[in-house]
């Protein structure tokens, strides 16, 4: 639903800016809300955060997925740009271990954040399923280059190795660990299945 819609078709110009700044509102609010409380936090804290009436939240985002899926657009588009480059500037194998680490690390930022994001991966009609297709969609990008180079195992695909960093993400949160902790909890995980030299370092610019 684009930020204006509704207003587009009510009074015009200064209606359709009243309409992106609450939705702009709500945005922010729920990146506070889903950092302190977790993405299953109440939507009726991140409305009145936001400054607007729940019937406002919800006609801009009809369901927690939605307004998940917009707030984490920005973050899932940095991590894929963030995957590309590793493809053009790492050895296959590197370039997938470093990818791993990223995207465990990403998907941690928020309590509760892996379990909705499998919930996303197993139903294609959930609002959040494209975030987790383009995670996907890089993850088997890099991991059929190392296939190719012999540096990942030729009998796994990209949606188990997605699954495997999912729940991966969900320890590096219950167990807070740091990005060091972190980064040796994904090379533990996927020992065996992905070669290659340890990863150089955590990317933490996740939006």
């Amino acid at each position: 639903m684009s930020a204006g819609s509704g207003a587009a078709a009510g009074s015009g110009r200064r209606l359709r800016a009243d309409a992106q700044r609450n939705r702009d509102a709500i945005l922010g609010a729920a990146r506070e809300v889903f950092a302190e409380e977790g993405v299953l936090a109440p939507l009726d804290a991140i409305a009145v955060r936001a400054g607007v009436g729940n019937a406002t939240l919800y006609r801009n985002f009809p369901t927690r997925e939605d307004l998940l899926s917009a707030v984490m657009e920005a973050s899932i588009a940095e991590a894929v740009a963030d995957g590309e480059n590793l493809a053009r500037t790492q050895e296959p194998g590197e370039a997938l271990l470093q990818w791993l680490v990223h995207l465990a690390w990403l998907l941690r930022i928020w309590h509760d954040l892996p379990y909705c994001l499998a919930d996303a991966h197993m139903d294609q009609s959930s609002p959040v399923a494209p975030s987790t297709a383009a995670l996907v969609t890089q993850t088997q990008v890099l991991l059929e280059g190392a296939q190719a180079v012999g540096a990942a195992r030729p009998d796994i695909a990209a949606g188990e190795i997605f699954e495997l960093v999912t729940a991966v993400s969900w320890a590096v949160d219950r167990f807070g660990d740091d990005e060091q902790a972190a980064r040796r909890r994904v090379l533990l995980a996927t020992t065996g299945l992905v070669g290659g030299g340890p990863a150089n370092e955590v990317p933490t610019r996740l939006g």
